[in-house]
């Protein structure tokens, strides 16, 4: 059975969403960078592949047909990092994606990445990043899903959000990404569009009904 290749597995909206896709039976692969991580991985069920968006990825990539995009540099590295993981790495993982004739790829960027210069002097590295990441997605041929949450918190999961990026409020809980992760992965009749997510009133299913094809 074709799986979701994970890339970015071990970060904290990656592993939430590996948990959640592993308790509802989801065929999942999780991409880690060493041997050191697979623990938490294989307590919980969960196929794991080792592998590196600064370099070999490829292998990764076989016996899955969609990817779930999480990686991200964090908070804690410089630009230099944001540069080889947020674009390149992503850059790469789309093109390898695209060659291999993959069915879908989903990505998760962040809300209003592409207004760059209105982002905090620090985060403009990232945005910038995210933002032509998410361009060559658009512009690749592949069936894409750019999902853009809000400002992350620990908050436990609501199962209620928002898609639209007017409402008052800027936030979405972590755990709320993940549970809309699983419902994308699910609905492959959603593609070729962005979501932005925010924690709100209306349940996933509803609130995503509308991105359905």
């Amino acid at each position: 059975m074709a799986k979701t290749l994970v890339l970015g597995a071990n970060g904290q909206i990656g592993r939430q969403f590996c948990a959640l896709a592993a308790d509802k039976g989801m065929p999942i692969k999780a991409m880690i960078r060493d041997t050191a991580q697979q623990s938490w991985f294989a307590d919980r069920g969960i196929e794991t592949v080792i592998g590196d968006l600064e370099g070999r990825l490829r292998h990764a990539f076989y016996g899955c047909d969609q990817i779930v995009f999480a990686a991200g540099s964090g908070p804690h590295t410089g630009a230099d990092k944001t540069l080889m993981i947020d674009l390149h790495g992503a850059v790469r993982a789309i093109d390898i994606a695209r060659g291999m004739g993959l069915p879908r790829f989903i990505m998760v960027s962040a809300l209003r990445a592409d207004r760059v210069l209105e982002a905090p002097v620090k985060l403009r590295p990232y945005c910038a990043a995210k933002a032509a990441a998410d361009a060559h997605l658009r512009a690749s041929g592949l069936p894409y899903v750019v999902l853009k949450p809000g400002k992350l918190t620990d908050e436990p999961a609501s199962r209620q959000i928002s898609t639209d990026e007017t409402r008052p409020g800027d936030a979405v809980s972590r755990a709320n990404v993940a549970e809309v992760l699983c419902h994308l992965i699910q609905h492959r009749g959603i593609r070729r569009c962005d979501i932005a997510l925010l924690d709100g009133e209306r349940p996933i299913e509803e609130a995503l009904t509308p991105f359905a094809s």
